[in-house]
């Protein structure tokens, strides 16, 4: 069982390491300090299992076992934190694998058990139904730099390519391998959509004009050019026009 432990306290992991050492056929692959550190291991380590810390600078664990839960072989998670309310009220529900601080070993290996029986799914259904958590403050992308993060209230809109989204934000564009249908779902308070393909930032909306042909198309602000919207959408753009989304 390959394992990714992620704490900003170096002292916390270590005395993970140190009790993973003792159970047979684990292995601790990795450590990070931050959730932007955890995608990226993740993603070259391939580790089973992340003990993940909840309250990490950067990007906390609630944000980033979401992100791990867009990953087609993502790890499975088991939560560890200090503050009991977390645990209890955001993942006890949907009998998510979790710890509290100071970690014990028979907790330890009942939970990595757990986690491996439950897998991915578990931890995005716990996620996600959660109201106070189930939506990420950025998207992570990946270019050749490495990961970068965007925050979503700097993308303009989403729209389907191949089996890509391109996301054209405030610094550019970038291509995100989830699928738009998800992201819509997720993202229902901030995006609206106007195409079968096309989601837009309600925020950025200034305008929708009717052209010669009766077709409609919207402007949004800091962006050069129109999107087009079908006709069963023209009614959601006007509601939000009027400040009804």
């Amino acid at each position: 069982m390959k394992i990714l432990l992620a704490d900003d306290e170096a002292p916390a992991r270590l005395r993970l390491r140190q009790m993973l050492a003792e159970i047979p056929d684990c292995e601790v692959v990795g450590e990070a300090a931050h959730g932007r550190e955890v995608l990226q291991l993740s993603r070259e380590l391939s580790p089973d299992v992340v003990l993940l810390d909840i309250r990490m600078p950067d990007m906390d664990g609630i944000e980033a076992a979401r992100h791990l839960a867009t990953l087609e072989t993502g790890p499975a998670v088991v939560f560890t934190t200090a503050y009991d309310h977390y645990a209890i009220d955001a993942f006890d529900a949907h009998a998510i694998a979790y710890l509290l601080k100071p970690v014990r070993r028979e907790r330890l290996v009942r939970a990595l058990k757990h986690a491996l029986r439950s897998g991915r799914s578990q931890i995005d259904k716990a996620v996600r139904g959660n109201e106070k958590f189930s939506a990420r403050i950025n998207i992570c992308v990946r270019r050749a730099s490495g990961l970068h993060l965007i925050p979503v209230k700097e993308i303009m809109f989403l729209q389907a390519d191949q089996k890509y989204v391109c996301a054209c934000h405030l610094n550019g564009r970038d291509l995100i391998d989830e699928p738009l249908k998800d992201l819509d779902d997720e993202f229902a308070d901030h995006f609206i959509r106007i195409h079968r393909g096309t989601l837009i930032a309600a925020a950025y909306l200034d305008r929708m004009e009717r052209k010669a042909d009766g077709h409609y198309e919207v402007w949004l602000k800091n962006c050069s050019a129109p999107l087009p919207v079908s006709r069963r959408h023209v009614s959601a753009v006007k509601a939000c026009l009027k400040g009804g989304t």
